[in-house]
């Protein structure tokens, strides 16, 4: 019952214990609370709050009015919000940083030594350093700029320790690790003058109506493209309502400054892309309609050289009458032929356009004006609605989807449908175009009764109107596309730029800092306190034998203050002397309790060794003799003696010589300086110890020593160590066994328990040994046992501390804490 007892307990966890552990060490606590709360307050004084400024715009649908009808129906397919979403996917991408970045040259800093830290003063400082595009300049460190005075300054620069360092050339941004000389450089230079090292080549050139001051610092620093980049990327935000047009830009610095110019810029970039690319298909098609341009004029000018050169040559100037029937109506089918010319330039502008654009959202109205094909109509209507869907989807899923492949195979699946459909409407008008060719081949013939020279007067003139015609055709379309593109007008609207209006800083509470620092220091308590406590298997106070085991609790022995185990002797007043003489009274209640008279056994043992139990035996020996009692310790520990040396007595003859037979009780027995207190030793160590404790002989010692002395202390060896103690039980009255504070374990009471338990072991009691009060995590021992009387120094006992200086004391506690 007893075992099951100990299993169950050390199962539970004792939150009582824990609770009082983590509240003795209160002193590493407010230890490192102080240097956390140093350490916070170091970095407060150091934070440097940054600015966060913002712009709005608007994203309308400015659609070209020059756009026919129709066209403009149909480019309404993506709606406002597709143009919202593209405008928001541009702002984010690290495409546009890329060229903000590079446009304000960002990447290079302009910095003063602050208090703690180097202050970027962006635009503020009064020099300007112009690099050299084609060089490579050393990235992460700064360059010290010193001025003598107006003309001069004094550049320098330490990398510490390091052998190269990181440079890149911010025009092509490749990057190249250079071997250096010598980590440090010192050198003057003028105003002006090329700085040329192998890792900076520039100049520093004074800004207009720049002031110098004699002795002032800068610092140049260059910081990685990408690096610089991602920075303000992250600090970049882009926000939009669902449905509405307007855009928000806000960005986080440190410098205003720097911040007004990057949303400015940053907008200004934007709307220059949307607008180039609003433009691209007018400029692809000036380029296609340019080179038609110079093939027709340069067959023009043939014609109408070939048609000067003829009239001169034949002296013919005029048309005759008689051939103006034949004219006007070859001058009709030209006209016909002029339209099917001009519907098949229609049809190669929209082959163009799918050729080379990658947008099919829109369709502007050069491309469509002159198709009235119905069903190439609706082809490009259906392209233009899964071009817009595509556009939409792109804002809401990742790009990996498959979804976009199959719009993509929709859209090039549509896109040769409409390639044959365009190949087989110019086969169409290239039929017609033959039609009225034929037509006109049948007028000519009629001016076969014509004079020869007027026939071919009459062919050179209408070669020379075709190519004409032709010609103005193509300046009328490049026209188009000229008043297209100069009509386009960005979709970007700037509301409100970015502006330094006295903006604050974005300021924090940074005192919740400090209960970070609170339970910085408290968690790491918290949790050794609950790692010792869970883990922890040793007895630290009198309450935790009372809930392992039901043996008696006998008495409390404090701590011991003084130099050897002779407390009761040498301070006979102290709590400690005063523990023992409750121990012997409670003896004696047992033995009046078991009716035993005469001469009394007392047997002192423990688990193992160091619980103090030769201590508590000389000391228990000790009362009993200040009682007037005559006593006798006996040293029966034979493997490992010890209690001679606190009497000042050899341990050449003992208990060993008399097993033996060598000597009589009266030689083995010395007295002390003691009153009523004698002393047998353990003696030389012998081979065969546990057979000398169980001979005959060690019967007739316990029957000698009864009829001398009125108290008999045995100190035996540890139970748990060897089975030397359980063979003398049998000459006990009484037996305790010394349990010491914040050493013995618990596991190691199973034995004495179940010898208990079984019968084997009768009259045994526990003696808590090396009582500690602080020790005990703040919650004391209620059992009244003497001990209890100097704990609070009231007069009743020697108080051991009295005499301790204040210093030696604090670093008790704090060993004590331990």
């Amino acid at each position: 019952m007893e075992s099951n007892t100990i299993d169950q307990n050390q199962q539970i966890f004792d939150f009582k214990a824990f609770v009082f552990r983590a509240l003795s060490y209160w002193k590493w606590f407010v230890l490192l609370l102080i240097i956390g709360v140093y350490i916070v307050y170091q970095q407060n004084i150091r934070e440097e709050f940054p600015y966060t400024l913002d712009t709005k715009i608007t994203v309308q649908d400015d659609k070209n009015p020059l756009f026919t009808s129709n066209t403009s129906l149909i480019f309404n397919y993506g709606g406002i919000s597709g143009k919202v979403q593209e405008v928001l996917l541009n702002l984010k991408s690290r495409e546009h940083h890329e060229k903000v970045v590079d446009s304000l040259d960002l990447y290079l800093s302009y910095l003063t030594q602050g208090r703690f830290y180097k202050t970027d003063i962006y635009t503020a400082a009064p020099f300007k350093f112009q690099p050299l595009d084609t060089a490579f300049q050393v990235v992460g460190y700064p360059i010290k700029i010193e001025f003598k005075d107006e003309n001069s300054f004094e550049l320098s620069y330490d990398f510490g320790e390091e052998q190269s360092v990181a440079t890149q050339n911010f025009v092509t941004k490749n990057v190249l690790r250079q071997s250096i000389a010598s980590a440090t450089f010192n050198q003057t230079y003028k105003v002006g003058e090329f700085i040329d090292l192998p890792i900076l080549k520039g100049s520093i050139e004074l800004k207009e109506n720049a002031k110098i001051q004699p002795g002032k610092v800068f610092f140049i620093k260059y910081n990685g493209f990408n690096s610089t980049v991602s920075s303000f990327l992250r600090s970049y935000v882009v926000t939009n309502e669902e449905r509405s047009p307007l855009l928000s830009v806000r960005l986080t610095n440190k410098n205003k400054a720097k911040i007004v110019d990057y949303l400015n810029t940053s907008i200004y970039i934007l709307d220059r892309d949307q607008l180039q690319k609003k433009n691209q298909y007018a400029v692809n098609t000036i380029n296609f309609i340019d080179k038609q341009l110079a093939r027709v004029k340069n067959d023009l000018t043939k014609k109408a050289d070939s048609l000067n050169d003829f009239k001169r040559d034949n002296k013919l100037f005029n048309i005759d009458n008689e051939t103006s029937e034949l004219s006007n109506k070859i001058l009709e089918y030209n006209n016909q032929k002029e339209g099917y010319e001009k519907q098949l330039l229609s049809y190669d502008l929209l082959k163009n356009y799918l050729e080379t654009s990658e947008d099919f959202t829109s369709f502007p109205a050069p491309v469509i004006e002159g198709i009235v094909d119905g069903n190439t109509q609706n082809l490009i209507a259906q392209i233009i609605q899964i071009s817009s869907e595509k556009s939409k989807l792109q804002y809401s899923v990742r790009d990996n989807v498959s979804i976009f492949d199959d719009l993509n195979r929709q859209i090039d699946g549509l896109k040769q449908v409409l390639f044959e459909t365009i190949s087989s409407a110019k086969n169409n008008i290239r039929f017609q175009i033959r039609s009225i060719n034929n037509k006109i081949y049948n007028v000519e013939r009629e001016f076969s009764n014509l004079p020869e020279s007027q026939q071919q007067l009459e062919a050179i003139e209408r070669e020379y109107l075709l190519s004409q015609n032709t010609y103005n055709l193509y300046l009328a379309k490049r026209g188009e596309a000229e008043l297209v593109k100069a009509s386009n007008v960005s979709d970007i609207n700037l509301l409100e730029p970015a502006k330094d209006t006295g903006q604050k800083r974005n300021a924090r509470n940074l005192n919740i800092r400090y209960v970070f620092a609170f339970l910085g220091a408290l968690i790491p308590i918290l949790l050794l306190a609950f790692l010792i406590t869970f883990f922890d298997n040793k007895i630290h106070s009198p309450n935790d034998l009372t809930k392992l085991s039901r043996l008696p609790l006998l008495g409390v022995v404090g701590k011991n203050q003084t130099d050897n185990n002779l407390a009761v002797l040498n301070k006979p007043k102290s709590a400690v002397a005063e523990a023992f003489r409750a121990v012997r009274s409670s003896l004696e209640f047992i033995y009046k309790k078991h009716d035993l008279d005469g001469s009394k056994t007392v047997m002192v043992t423990s688990s193992i060794s160091g619980e103090g139990k030769t201590f508590c035996s000389i000391n228990i020996a000790s009362v009993f003799a200040l009682g007037g009692k005559k006593t006798v310790l006996v040293g029966l520990d034979l493997r490992k003696p010890k209690i001679f040396g606190d009497f000042n007595i050899d341990n050449n003859i003992g208990a060993v010589n008399y097993l033996i037979g060598q000597k009589s009780l009266d030689e083995v027995t010395q007295g002390t300086l003691m009153e009523n207190l004698d002393v047998i030793t353990s003696g030389p160590i012998p081979p065969n110890p546990s057979e000398l404790l169980i001979s005959e002989k060690m019967d007739d010692l316990i029957e000698e020593l009864k009829s001398k002395y009125d108290y008999i202390i045995l100190d035996t060896p540890p139970v748990g160590l060897v089975a030397d103690a359980l063979e003398l039980i049998e000459y006990a009255d009484a037996s305790l066994y010394v349990v010491r504070q914040d050493y013995t374990k618990k596991d190691m009471l199973h034995l004495i328990q179940d010898k208990h338990k079984k019968g084997e072991v009768s009259n045994i009691s526990f003696l808590y040994n090396y009582y500690d009060l602080k020790g005990t995590y703040g919650y004391g021992y209620g059992y009244g046992y003497g001990y209890g009387y100097g704990a609070y120094g009231n007069g009743y006992h020697e108080d051991s501390n009295t005499n301790k200086s204040f210093l030696n004391r604090f670093k008790d506690s704090f060993k004590k804490s331990k």
